[in-house]
């Protein structure tokens, strides 16, 4: 977990010892980038751009900064993913890229570029114009198959305002409207997470007359294209959240998942196996200033993949 400063540390937290350990992140200049792991490794990206990309793995210090992605330079949203290969520690780096079509407001170029470690080049895999859709700023891969939220621009009901795509990576199968599927219910946000090759998503539950408010939060898995509900936030824990959209991050990894307000330093822990809810020791990180804002990430910790 860090601060949104220019400060480029931060704190660790080791679930098993329940203990924080301060961090340094090297690969980041600015606040606010977009971040993506697997196996060891996190990727950065500049939010300014959006064309800096930096692989690191932040026990060892080792880092790798890759060329600049094809495509629109300038995106209005991006979606960062990356996967190891647990055997031969090559990765796929994916970024969909969203962008308005210039005076329309409900056509969007949609595009997927993808990054291949073994060649180390970028390959532009997919590009589409959706209608009534747009892409965001979420996306996994998980198995092999790159997962990623888009949102109604309009023309939709008010509870179908994000749907989910599907996109295999090797089969690269096209166009994306045929893998639509819509999330469960009247969502106010979702976050995706890639938990032992499996997707779940963490999301804001809205209130069906005001779905801009969030009622709650729950979280799901996919299984095939149904979604499975785990669990949803005991009322005691979801008040420190805060009522409107888009207040909190969450990622996961291995049977647990973080969850944690934007606005404060506290971080809740769901148990996958256990459907336990507690929160974490308290993180020695503190406010400076009451509009300061914090964000996080998951990773494992791992000596032996280099970028």
């Amino acid at each position: 977990m860090f601060m949104s400063s220019d400060e480029p540390v931060g704190y660790a937290y080791d679930p098993i010892l329940r203990k924080w350990y301060g961090i340094e992140l090297p690969c980041i200049q600015t606040p606010n980038w977009f971040i993506a792991s697997s196996c060891g490794l996190v990727c950065f990206m500049d939010n300014d751009s959006r064309s800096e990309l930096h692989i690191c793995n932040p026990i060892t210090k080792r880092r790798k900064k890759l060329e600049e992605p094809p495509g629109v330079k300038f995106s209005d949203y991006s979606a960062l993913s990356i996967s190891v290969d647990r055997t031969s520690h090559n990765y796929t780096v994916s970024i969909v890229k969203s962008k308005q079509v210039p005076g329309n407001f409900f056509q969007w170029d949609l595009s997927i570029h993808i990054y291949d470690s073994e060649t180390m080049m970028w390959v532009t895999s997919l590009t589409e114009v959706l209608t009534g859709w747009r892409g965001g700023d979420e996306s996994v891969i998980c198995d092999g198959v790159l997962y990623f939220l888009i949102y109604s621009t309009g023309g939709g009901t008010p509870g179908n305002r994000h749907a989910l795509v599907t996109y295999n990576l090797t089969s690269r199968s096209s166009p994306l409207l045929q893998s639509f599927i819509l999330v469960p219910g009247p969502l106010t946000c979702g976050r995706l997470m890639n938990l032992k090759e499996k997707l779940v998503m963490v999301g804001g539950i809205g209130k069906q007359d005001r779905p801009d408010i969030i009622k709650g939060i729950g979280i799901w898995f996919l299984d095939g294209k149904n979604w499975v509900e785990v669990a949803r936030m005991p009322n005691k824990f979801f008040q420190g959240f805060g009522e409107l959209d888009d207040v909190f991050a969450s990622s996961g990894t291995d049977n647990l998942i973080y969850i944690q307000s934007y606005g404060a330093p506290a971080l809740l822990v769901f148990d996958m196996n256990r459907k336990l809810w507690k929160w974490s020791t308290k993180c020695p990180v503190s406010k400076k200033f009451p509009l300061q804002l914090f964000t996080g990430f998951c990773f494992e910790p791992r000596l032996e993949i280099a970028p």
